[in-house]
């Protein structure tokens, strides 16, 4: 059985190279499934880590109930990760965060507060603890999705989100799906509520992004995104016969 279904919440946590934060994502999650508005658990996607991440991942889910993983074959990027998390979690709500830790798990009881009204509730990050470079190819980048997706999201890139997995699991999911999951809620015609979260510097380990897959590869997933908007199926089965 998979163990996530005695949850409500599980928070899906892409990592790749992050074993600097392992243990400084152990203090922070442990603190806070006890003060959860729900019962809730953590599950870490390892995502092809060529360092020590999956050994010390293994370590605190040894040493806490309601720690999980799954560890990839190899690295596949966010949206790879972000979907292998989705497909195996069992529980209602599903929650996204970085493992970089510039957002913290407390701020998820903000976003849980309004999960039962909408199907999709975010962060918008406050007084950003970025370099103006990287705010200003955000920046730059948000507006151009914003253009095509028509989504009204203010801050896309902010890691922490709360979803009800129905709805998640019905992503059609690509390279590049992360930065468009509140347009893919939409499609769905799923509600999304935004909500001010806190944002702190990072404190360990290395940034994965850089000017190709902050700006430029952003603006070429849009166009796919474009074109999968115009061909999206969506159904909901209303009646069946399958199960006694």
């Amino acid at each position: 059985m998979n163990k996530t279904i005695d949850y409500q919440f599980t928070i899906v946590i892409p990592v790749y190279n992050e074993e600097e934060n392992i243990y400084l994502l152990e203090e922070k999650l442990s603190n806070f499934l006890p003060h959860s508005m729900c019962s809730s658990c953590v599950l870490f996607v390892n995502d092809g880590s060529t360092d020590n991440s999956l050994g010390r991942i293994k370590e605190v889910c040894a040493r806490h109930k309601g720690f999980f993983y799954i560890s990839l074959r190899k690295n596949g990027g966010l949206s790879s990760a972000m979907k292998a998390g989705i497909d195996v979690t069992e529980s209602s709500y599903i929650g996204y965060m970085d493992a970089d830790l510039q957002t913290v798990p407390e701020d998820f009881n903000l976003l849980l507060s309004y999960i039962s009204d909408y199907e999709l509730v975010m962060g918008i990050r406050t007084n950003r603890k970025d370099s103006i470079f990287k705010k200003m190819q955000s920046k730059i980048a948000n507006g151009f999705r914003r253009m095509i997706t028509h989504d009204g999201v203010k801050d896309t890139g902010c890691p922490l989100k709360v979803m009800r997995a129905d709805y998640a699991k019905r992503i059609p999911f690509f390279t590049g799906m992360h930065r468009f999951l509140p347009a893919l809620i939409l499609l769905q015609k799923g509600k999304i509520k935004q909500i001010p979260v806190h944002h702190f510097p990072r404190v360990a380990g290395s940034s994965k992004y850089h000017l190709w897959n902050r700006l430029i590869s952003p603006f070429i997933d849009c166009f796919a995104f474009y074109w999968m908007r115009k061909r999206f199926i969506d159904y909901h089965i209303v009646d069946y016969n399958l199960y006694e």
